[in-house]
């Protein structure tokens, strides 16, 4: 199935500086497999995928932590083949194995879409704030700042704060959290089962289909410095845009190709 910002339609337009990213997640009827067989797994699926493709060179094809991914050249698109271990006993969920740990995560694609199709019914322009987060961070050059943790933080804003006021204001207040919270308080969603578990990495965000997972544990504590700076000076910025209505002010925060249209 399809999965990532794909799925959930907060994709960013391929530009020479932004890729696009697909995602196609696959289950495997496996539930007694392990650090070993998933290893064999994603041998055998890039095996397949040279022979799939026998006129593309074999470093367009690479096995990373949980995914094996696949480059198109031309194109510029990427895709990520995510096998996915079935859970027998919760339909749709699953397991993802970290090959260099051995960790598996739980994982509920179907219910990630769905999370960002619920926030969309409560504010219709969720999706655009969502992308315009992932064009900020990645004219800011963030690029350990992964597209889910700005999906939640983004979510997490809609929760707390509402729908109320203009996309520009929304965006701001996605800014101003993360300048004000220092991304220190734990974030969690009304999806979220409980018990929730205990984390002590320096950023918290919890996977509001599994309670088990810190989307943001991969984060340091000088990742978490470095974002909060750029989100603090991003929202001077964008502050002094609105009041001075300049549009060439937004263009600091996303680059020269950026475009506004009236309402």
């Amino acid at each position: 199935m399809k999965a990532g910002s794909f799925a959930k339609h907060t994709i960013l337009r391929k530009t020479a500086n932004d890729p696009v990213d697909v995602d196609v997640v696959f289950y495997i009827a496996e539930p007694d497999a392990n650090h070993d067989t998933l290893q064999e797994l994603n041998d055998a699926i890039f095996e397949l995928l040279v022979a799939q493709y026998p006129t593309k060179a074999v470093e367009d094809f690479e096995i990373q932590r949980r995914t094996a991914k696949v480059v198109f050249v031309k194109s510029g698109l990427t895709v990520e083949v995510v096998p996915v271990i079935e859970n027998p006993d919760r339909a749709g969920y699953g397991w993802q194995f970290d090959l260099e740990t051995g960790a598996k995560v739980e994982t509920y694609p179907a219910g990630q879409i769905k999370f960002v199709r619920d926030r969309k019914s409560v504010d219709p322009h969720f999706r655009t704030l969502v992308r315009m987060g992932k064009r900020w961070r990645n004219h800011a050059e963030l690029t350990f700042f992964k597209s889910f943790q700005i999906e939640l933080i983004m979510a997490y804003v809609l929760d707390t704060q509402g729908s109320d006021g203009s996309i520009d204001q929304r965006f701001r207040n996605f800014l101003l959290y993360i300048a004000q919270s220092g991304l220190k308080e734990t974030i969690s969603f009304p999806e979220n089962s409980q018990p929730i578990a205990s984390f002590t990495g320096p950023v918290v965000i919890v996977d509001p289909v599994c309670s088990w997972n810190n989307v943001a544990a991969r984060l340091t504590e000088e990742e978490r410095l470095e974002i909060i700076a750029a989100a603090t000076e991003a929202w001077e910025t964008a502050n002094f845009a609105t009041v001075e209505d300049d549009h060439d002010l937004w263009k600091e925060l996303f680059g020269p190709r950026f475009k506004t249209e009236a309402a």
